[in-house]
C-alpha cells in the first residue's frame, strides 16, 4: 500500500513567475481584443494631437486649485439661489396634477395661435366688442379660470 499523505505543499510563486503569468494573461487579452485595442490607441492619438491629453494632465496636476475654484463658484449666492429656486420649482411640479398641466399647456398653445391671428388681423378692440366677446363661451371659460386662478394665487400669497 501507498503511504498516507500527511502534509500538503502549497506551490508559492516567485515575483518573477507572477509577473510572467500576468504578462501572458495580458498578451492573451490584447490578442483576443486586437480591434478594440487598435481603436483605443487611435482615440488616444487623436486626443494627443488636439492637446486634450496635455490639458487633462495639467488639470490633474492642479486638481486642488481647480476644486477650490469650483467650490468657490458653487457657493456664490446667485448659484445657491438658483439651486434653491430649482428645488422649489421641482417640489411644486411634483405636487401638480399632470393631466391638468398637460391640458393647460395645450390650451395655452391654442390661445397663442388665436392671439397670433388677432395680431395679424390688426383689428381694433372697442369696449363694445369687449363686452360682446365676454358672452363667448370660450372667452367666458378662460376668464372664469383666470379669476379663480388669481383668487387661489392671492390665498397662497397671504400665507
Amino acid at each position: 500500500m501507498a503511504t498516507p499523505i500527511t502534509t500538503i505543499k502549497k506551490e508559492v510563486l516567485t515575483d518573477e513567475q507572477i509577473a510572467a503569468q500576468k504578462l501572458e494573461e495580458l498578451k492573451a487579452l490584447v490578442t483576443d481584443n486586437e480591434q478594440a485595442v487598435a481603436q483605443i490607441f487611435s482615440i488616444m492619438a487623436e486626443l494627443n494631437d488636439i492637446g486634450a491629453l496635455e490639458a487633462v494632465t495639467k488639470m490633474l496636476q492642479a486638481k486642488e486649485e481647480i476644486a477650490h475654484i469650483a467650490l468657490g463658484q458653487v457657493t456664490r449666492e446667485p448659484v445657491t439661489n438658483m439651486m434653491n429656486v430649482m428645488l422649489g420649482a421641482a417640489g411644486a411640479l411634483t405636487a401638480m396634477d399632470a393631466q391638468m398641466v398637460a391640458k393647460l399647456m395645450t390650451s395655452l398653445n391654442s390661445g397663442l395661435d388665436e392671439a397670433k391671428l388677432a395680431v395679424e388681423a390688426d383689428e381694433k378692440m372697442s369696449i363694445f366688442k369687449l363686452m360682446k366677446v365676454m358672452n363667448d363661451p370660450d372667452v367666458n371659460r378662460a376668464m372664469n379660470f383666470g379669476v379663480h386662478f388669481l383668487k387661489g394665487l392671492g390665498k397662497g400669497l397671504k400665507d
